[in-house]
């Protein structure tokens, strides 16, 4: 199936393994300045919420020139898609290669309960930061790289819908941390989980 350009990529037939999300190639010197930026980064935010923090706050912390992080990240919801992309990527290998039920060889619909556990626990120990990456434009969520990982991975453990690729969009939905974020006041983490959990076994 053609990639739509107007919406969310399709699934299509691309190997799950082509999707994980790539690290960064660069030079040593980048390498260290991306690992200070990011390292004062995720120490400011967990101190004092990614809300109250400035971009030039991080800098200082980081002792690199603001241009350079301007440059390198572009804004603050860059910055934060960069600091979760090594936690992406740990989440990804463990789909990949990890034991099950989240890794093969356990039944499809035990490994996509164990997904909407496991990405609801990196997603609610990092909420801010993902709902930053998701809302910091119109559509951001379905731009990030991660996005098509999550959405092939869940589309080949629904084989009972008629339309697997839709109904892999719609657990991705409730998923997404502007609506978790939402919930969670009035819900609470237990009944969101199992109400997730839930709807994942009726896609089925």
């Amino acid at each position: 199936m053609p990639e739509n350009s107007n919406g969310p990529q399709s699934a299509s037939a691309t190997p799950l393994e082509l999707l994980r999300t790539p690290p960064p190639r660069e030079r040593a010197d980048a390498a260290r300045n991306r690992a200070a930026v990011l390292e004062a980064a995720a120490r400011l935010f967990a101190e004092h919420g990614v809300a109250a923090v400035s971009m030039d706050q991080v800098a200082a912390a980081a002792g690199v020139g603001k241009g350079t992080l301007f440059r390198r990240f572009g804004d603050k919801a860059g910055l934060a898609s960069a600091l979760l992309d090594a936690r992406e990527r740990v989440l990804q290998e463990a789909i990949l290669s990890g034991p099950p039920p989240l890794g093969p060889g356990a039944p499809a619909a035990d490994r996509l309960a164990a997904f909407v556990d496991a990405y609801l626990d990196y997603l609610l120990e990092h909420l801010d930061l993902v709902r930053m990456s998701e809302t910091a434009s119109p559509g951001a969520r379905y731009r990030i790289g991660a996005y098509r990982f999550w959405h092939r991975h869940v589309t080949l453990l629904l084989d009972g819908p008629p339309d697997p690729e839709h109904a892999a969009h719609a657990l991705l939905a409730a998923l997404a941390a502007e609506h978790v974020a939402a919930l969670l006041p009035d819900l609470g983490e237990r009944r969101v989980r199992a109400g997730l959990r839930r709807l994942a076994a009726r896609l089925r």
